[in-house]
């Protein structure tokens, strides 16, 4: 019945790496506004391949055309979205295959240590009581050994009287920031990037930027104190993320780091 069609394995293996490619996408995207764009242009072209095939001329060409000239509508869009694609496949470290496998860590199951929130969160509760600058960066899926490279490397479980010390006003390795790795604390003093939003509120200073300038070039998440209010922050995608208390805190950073 289906004599007609031609399917070879060359075709499988382009299904698979286009299903694979999409789904990595909505990986990257998953949480933001980005994804419902996302499903408005993939339902326009599946509509415009229906036109198509049923040689509906007229829509099909105003269909085209839209998609076609929306291209560079797209790349305005989604230009964090690309810029962090093109930085985590330029960071990457393809003759490791430990740092490869990190890369592709949404087709684990479990890649290293589950990061142990509630011990994060208490530092950062402890550090805000006593007014405690601090930025603690915690890696995903992008590799961050080119902001770690700046820093003063360390290989140390997660400990919350380590992290209290490592930002304890007197302590040499408080300036900069801390980055989490699989359960490990393996840099502080890191410099990170500074934002160039413009529409940051004057009243955050170079911490907030700095932990929105990583949130933007990466998908990091960052754990913020602020050394004026104590505010413990919330930073994910180059925004802050609200949460009304330590438990919700908690919940929403588990499940970002899933």
């Amino acid at each position: 019945m289906f004599d007609f069609i031609e399917f070879s394995l060359l075709d499988v293996l382009d299904i698979l790496l286009v299903a694979l490619l999409l789904f990595y996408i909505y990986k990257l995207l998953k949480g933001t506004v980005a994804i419902n764009i996302v499903i408005g242009v993939a339902i326009i072209f599946v509509i415009w391949k229906i036109t198509e095939v049923l040689n509906m001329e007229m829509l099909s060409g105003i269909l085209g055309t839209l998609l076609g000239g929306g291209v560079i509508a797209l790349i305005i869009v989604f230009q964090q979205e690309i810029r962090k694609f093109l930085l985590m496949i330029g960071t990457t470290n393809f003759t490791n295959k430990r740092n490869f496998l990190k890369q592709l860590k949404f087709l684990q199951t479990e890649i290293g240590s589950e990061i142990n929130t509630e011990i994060i969160i208490n530092a950062c509760q402890s550090l805000s009581k006593s007014k405690t600058g601090a930025l603690i960066v915690i890696e995903r899926t992008n590799t961050l050994d080119f902001l770690i490279n700046t820093g003063d490397n360390m290989n140390a479980l997660v400990n919350e009287a380590i992290l209290e010390s490592i930002f304890y006003k007197n302590s040499p390795l408080h300036d900069g920031a801390l980055i989490i790795r699989d359960n490990f604390i393996v840099a502080t003093r890191v410099v990170l990037p500074i934002s160039d939003n413009t529409k940051i509120p004057a009243r955050f200073g170079l911490r907030h930027k700095a932990a929105i300038g990583v949130s933007e070039k990466t998908d990091a998440v960052c754990l913020l104190v602020s050394e004026e209010t104590g505010e413990i922050s919330y930073i994910k995608d180059g925004g802050f993320v609200l949460y009304s208390d330590y438990l919700e805190l908690n919940e929403k950073l588990k499940k970002d780091l899933i």
